[in-house]
């Protein structure tokens, strides 16, 4: 009978789930959202394609309908819980934030958002959405694109903030606390490839070496034997393989890792349960990328990244037939002046982190 009884105890205790599976894993997006304008006119700016009467004929139906796809989909990516960090692009100002985030059912995940003025002429920049129940805000900044080749060109800011993750579960102080708990976020949106490939490359090459030394200053700030958690995320406008990203900002995928280098955790499609993040006529390419510091893949206290977590977001409603190409193709908002009423012409990308908390 006792012998019974110790292989019973043996069994439950095997069957207890582990740690890390009891842990919540807090998720890391990132989403181009395609012209996400308000409906208004606004007369200090000199475009207002996304208006009533402008070019794009953008009503506020439209702009609702706009609104609501995206957050059905914000859902859906999260899964139905907070996204811990969520880094945006294409948003014109704080009213749209408001609109999908204080207006919607998104309301109840408590998110608060970053957000400043960008330079660029359409009035489009990038934002920064986190989950106040995960993450409190510390300092925030923007680092202006400058070309010293091309001083009268202006692209989108780069958007940084510092946060310090919220576990009411873990009592740290000082470096332990530093180590465990603050992450850095960078989120991008590089200069487009509109008037070409090979015309614009020097333009996102000097994004990734504003991007670069951005984050090297915050690695050599760092105490002897700490390494920094760094995020950095966004629509690069270039290929995981292109100048900017492998040679300028030195990212690499974790499998082809060289001293001094980041991690660019959608270097190659493998895994990542889909194509690319947008379409090319036949092809899918990974402009949208989360790309991380040494501190975020290592294993221990504090929040690390969950090994494998890396996808591209794809549910079947953001994509349609495409008919001229074969397979499928992005539910677009717009193509061009036509208006389809769809989503973006970029998919999301997101990763998970989980506490190393013992």
């Amino acid at each position: 009978m006792k012998k019974v009884l110790v292989l019973l105890a043996f069994l439950c205790i095997m069957a207890l789930p582990t740690v890390e599976a009891q842990t919540e894993s807090v998720r890391v997006a990132f989403w181009n959202m395609e012209n996400f304008f308000d409906p208004f006119v606004d007369s200090t700016k000199a475009y207002n394609a996304f208006t009533e009467d402008g070019m794009q004929h953008w009503t506020k139906s439209r702009f609702y309908k706009k609104r609501n796809n995206m957050y059905k989909a914000i859902l859906a990516m999260s899964e139905n819980r907070p996204i811990g960090i969520f880094g945006m692009c294409e948003v014109e100002n704080e009213y749209v934030l408001k609109a999908i985030f204080e207006q919607t059912p998104l309301k109840k995940h408590n998110y608060r958002y970053v957000h400043y003025e960008g330079p660029d002429k359409r009035g489009i920049d990038p934002a920064i959405v986190y989950s106040l129940d995960h993450f409190m805000l510390v300092e925030s900044a923007v680092f202006p694109y400058y070309n010293p080749e091309d001083t009268a060109y202006h692209s989108r800011d780069i958007l940084y903030a510092k946060f310090v993750y919220r576990d009411a579960g873990r009592e740290t102080t000082g470096r332990e606390a530093m180590a465990s708990d603050t992450i850095h976020v960078f989120v991008n949106h590089w200069p487009s490839r509109y008037s070409g490939e090979l015309e614009t490359v020097g333009s996102r090459s000097c994004s990734a070496a504003i991007l670069r030394s951005k984050v090297d200053s915050i690695v050599a700030a760092a105490p002897e034997g700490y390494h920094p958690k760094v995020i950095m995320m966004g629509d690069l406008n270039d290929c995981p393989t292109d100048p900017s990203v492998y040679d300028v900002l030195r990212a690499r995928h974790p499998s082809e890792m060289e001293d001094g280098c980041l991690y660019n955790l959608f270097g190659k499609n493998d895994g990542l349960g889909f194509e690319g993040t947008l379409k090319h006529q036949a092809d899918w390419q990974i402009f949208d990328q989360i790309i991380v510091t040494e501190g975020v893949m290592v294993d221990g206290e504090g929040l690390h990244y969950q090994q494998g977590s890396a996808r591209i977001f794809h549910a079947d409603f953001m994509l349609e037939d495409d008919e001229t190409y074969h397979g499928k193709k992005l539910f677009r908002t717009y193509i061009g002046p036509r208006y389809f009423g769809g989503f973006s012409d970029h998919l999301p990308v997101y990763i998970d982190f989980v506490d190393g908390m013992p």
